[in-house]
Parts: C-alpha cells; structure tokens; sequence
C-alpha cells in the first residue's frame, strides 16, 4: 500500500473507532448512575465560588429556570450576575438538566417528581430523600458536612460524578 493509502486508512480507521466509542458511551451513559463532570466554566467560577457546582442532571429544567431566574434572592443571598453570564450559565444548565440526559439516575431523578415540582433544592427532591433515608439528620449537621448540600462531604468522588454508595465515607465530626 502507498503512503497515501496508509494515511486514508488510518484516518478512516480513527473515525470509524470514535464512532463506535461514542456510540457505546451514550449507551453506557443511559444505564449509568454517573452524573458527568461539570464543564462550564462560568458555572464553575460564579456558583461553585459559594457552594458545591452541582451537576445539572440533578434537577429539571424548570428547576434551573427560577433558580436562575431569581439569582437576586439566592436562598437568602443576592446572587445577581450580569446578562451574559447569566444566560450562559442557564443555557449550559437546561441542556445538560435531567430532562436532556438519558443516565438513569437522571431518569429516576425526574420520576419523582410531579410533572410541575420545581424543586429549588436537590436535596428537597423525592429521589435524594429515598437515597439518603438510611443517613440520620444529625450526620448532616456535622461540622466537616454541614448539611445535605454539601455532596463532597460524603460523596468523595462526587466532582466527577460518580455518586456510588460503596465509595461514600461519612465523617465522624
């Protein structure tokens, strides 16, 4: 085979096996638990600045639409961006929130709720409830955690979202 023929090869050869992976991590994303990685940048800077940069499979679209419609009164603290980086912010969070995703956490995340909850709290959700039914109120309240907001508190590998129950580790203090 001529050098260009090796080339055309190759190239083919590349683009036919990042299909295939593709294609297989979508499937494998629809049975997963994993939440994904947050990767916006601006989310991560602005509201990961005062607390944890939730994965938006976590809650549905109308969630982050008055979330991020009423940054002014931000569970009790002004949270106010200027226009663009509030639209980009909300942009990145409806097309990555539970409604766009096809893991199954995401799936049992808007299973339970009413077709118009808009829960404004992960942890006010039917779905986080039943995960954390067996985890007393007072482990929330412990100084290294905080409260039920504070996923890396328990969840060690909660920034790449992967929120396995085998690899939870619940302070002592």
């Amino acid at each position: 085979m001529n050098p260009f023929g090796k080339y055309i090869f190759t190239v083919l050869s590349v683009v036919i096996f990042s299909s295939t992976a593709t294609a297989d991590q979508d499937r494998e994303n629809e049975n997963s638990e994993l939440m994904g990685t947050v990767a916006n940048k601006a989310y991560i800077k602005e509201c990961g600045a005062c607390h944890f940069a939730y994965q938006p499979r976590f809650l549905p679209k109308r969630s982050w639409e008055k979330i991020m419609n009423t940054l002014d009164s931000h569970f009790g603290d002004s949270a106010t961006l200027d226009d663009a980086t509030r639209t980009e912010i909300l942009t990145y969070l409806v097309k990555n929130s539970a409604d766009s995703s096809s893991s199954r956490s995401s799936r049992k995340m808007l299973a339970s709720l009413g077709k118009t909850d808009t829960p404004l709290r992960i942890s006010d959700t039917p779905y986080f409830k039943r995960k954390h039914r067996e985890v007393r109120p007072n482990v929330f309240k412990r100084k290294s955690i905080g409260s039920p907001a504070n996923c890396p508190g328990c969840h060690l590998t909660a920034e790449q979202g992967d929120y396995d129950e085998h690899k939870v580790k619940i302070p002592k203090n």
